[in-house]
């Protein structure tokens, strides 16, 4: 006779991914309720990063590593979005090369017709269908310490203060970092809605 389990019962969507991190240190399968609550997000980001088919891979290493070391979460932290956040960066950290010919392949794309502000572009495009060409080269040329901050505010709406969880870094690191990254793309997307207006 096979012993089956039986699913983890369904978490309030009140109780804080702490307190379930912490019961799944003794009852592993309550991890599932982590793993439903942010697997999409993570997804979208890795995508946004390293293009959708390496997505899928840095997804679910990021819940197998968020698994392994859920002994070592600081349950100051009530919600472990920042953590996966960080666990999600780091292994798109390895494939920077990747990353950074995903970025260049879509540097090569048509370009689009469309040109706003660079707030707004930055924000509308970084996603794996929306980056402009001048957006992807712009975020290839970043230092993978000032493209992870960047993407951590556009990707993921971060707050300065949640970036320097992720990345383990100070929040005045975070700042810098992200205003040394808007000023390089604003280099790189300058001319482009330039001619966008010239030709308008």
């Amino acid at each position: 006779m096979t012993a089956t389990h039986a699913p983890p019962p369904r978490m309030a969507e009140a109780v804080s991914d702490a307190s379930i991190i912490e019961r799944a240190r003794h009852e592993p399968e309550l991890f599932s309720v982590i793993f439903d609550r942010y697997f999409a997000a993570i997804h979208r980001y890795a995508a946004a990063r390293i293009g959708p088919s390496a997505a899928d891979d840095v997804a679910a290493e990021t819940f197998l590593v968020a698994f392994d070391q859920r002994d070592r979460y600081d349950p100051a932290w009530p919600a472990a979005r920042a953590w996966l956040y960080g666990i999600a960066t780091n292994l798109i950290g390895r494939h920077r090369r990747g990353e950074i010919r995903f970025y260049r392949a879509l540097s090569r794309s048509a370009v689009r017709d469309e040109v706003g502000g660079h707030d707004d572009r930055v924000a509308d495009q970084v996603s794996a269908e929306g980056v402009s060409p001048e957006l992807a080269r712009g975020l290839a040329r970043l230092s993978k310490g000032d493209r992870d901050a960047l993407l951590l505010v556009v990707c993921a709406q971060f707050s300065y203060a949640e970036v320097a969880q992720a990345l383990a870094i100070p929040v005045g690191t975070v700042g810098s970092r992200i205003n040394r990254a808007r000023r390089k793309l604003r280099k790189t997307l300058a001319p482009a809605a330039r001619e966008a207006t010239n030709n308008g």
